[in-house]
């Protein structure tokens, strides 16, 4: 199983959904960078769930920093984050542990890991486990802050509603990280609610597409041919549970255009370079061309769902109808764009120290 992802900077996460506990190392980060523990427990309330739209479970995600900070600072030493699972039922996945749920991994981890996988709530392959990556990457989005780069993401669509677009990026970016339900327009997230709760009163349910930004970056970031920025962004973001697609600048629609459309046209304005359009997400030959790097996540509808559907007992190989039991959302995307942006964070801490080295984010 391959839990680390990324060269000078890397994360490895540990943990199942209804084990003891789970969390994260990052490793490589520099010396002296300042940890502040409250807005790594504001990133984790940012992926909690929230009445109606989300699951029951209610954890508290009370985190723990084990190793690699002292007296506010990191060490240049891992980092060892643990955060405590305490709200757990793991009783109601008994009936159900040999039953391939549909979309889910139970039978793809019973075929991998010989039947010793945990099975209770998804185990390892939960959404749950992307908690250590939200406090892990508070910590690179603090130290990305200082040098003026700065990630948002908001919902662009979920079901059949679209928010609103980006224009002023600074400011939608500051505004969309101190929202709970990150949408650009405050009208279209009530609507959005609305779908997610009829698709919850339904015993359905609903996915999205998530729209991020990443402006300050410098130009010249990116290692081609195999470790890009879309490259190693896309790695990262797959990794996400329930992420089934990955656009950068005008994504799969740039194959409809003509090139004279579909081309950035560079200009120069007083000794900066820009270009007039961002068709290719400020990205051109996998390397940061100073524009905002712009692209979208694909999210699909949570697959448990309590209505009746077919499957099979993989252990017996009969065919059988089941309907999921458990705590679980109906739209998981509200609560995954934190996620989105903190594995960016600690994609681009990766790359950036790949460039200027590993100390270059604490000067």
């Amino acid at each position: 199983m391959k839990n680390t992802l990324g060269n000078n900077v890397s994360i490895t996460i540990f943990g199942e959904s209804h084990g003891n506990a789970l969390g994260a190392v990052l490793d490589g980060i520099a010396p002296g960078i300042e940890v502040d523990e409250s807005f790594i427990a504001h990133q984790l309330d940012l992926r909690r769930p929230v009445g109606k739209i989300s699951t029951p479970r209610k954890e508290t995600d009370e985190f723990e920093i084990l190793s690699g900070v002292f007296e506010g600072k990191t060490t240049g030493t891992p980092i060892c984050i643990v955060i405590k699972n305490k709200d757990k039922k793991s009783e109601m996945y008994e009936s159900i542990k040999d039953i391939a749920r549909p979309s889910h991994a139970d039978y793809t981890a019973f075929c991998k890991y010989n039947g010793f996988a945990d099975y209770r709530g998804g185990g390892h392959f939960s959404g749950r486990v992307t908690a250590g990556i939200v406090a892990a990457g508070a910590i690179a989005i603090s130290a990305l802050r200082k040098k003026g780069i700065l990630i948002g993401t908001h919902i662009a669509k979920c079901a059949s509603i679209e928010d609103a677009e980006f224009s002023d990026y600074k400011k939608d970016i500051e505004n969309l990280n101190n929202k709970i339900f990150a949408t650009l327009d405050d009208e279209k997230a009530e609507e959005i609610k609305a779908i997610i709760k009829k698709a919850a009163s339904c015993y359905d349910s609903v996915g999205g597409v998530l729209e991020t930004a990443v402006i300050g970056l410098p130009v010249g970031v990116g290692e081609p041919w195999f470790d890009s920025v879309e490259g190693m962004l896309s790695h990262a973001l797959f990794s996400i549970p329930a992420v089934k697609g990955v656009e950068f600048g005008a994504g799969f629609a740039i194959a409809d255009m003509m090139g004279s459309k579909a081309n950035d046209s560079f200009y120069a304005e007083n000794g900066q370079i820009y270009t007039e359009t961002n068709n290719n997400g400020g990205i051109n030959g996998g390397i940061t061309n100073g524009m905002p790097v712009i692209f979208r996540t694909a999210i699909k509808p949570t697959p448990s769902i309590s209505l009746p559907q077919k499957t099979v007992n993989f252990k017996s190989k009969l065919n059988i109808i089941e309907s999921i039991i458990g705590r679980h959302d109906p739209c998981i995307v509200h609560r995954a764009r934190v996620v989105v942006d903190s594995i960016t964070a600690i994609v681009l801490c990766d790359l950036l120290a790949t460039k200027f080295g590993t100390d270059w984010l604490s000067k």
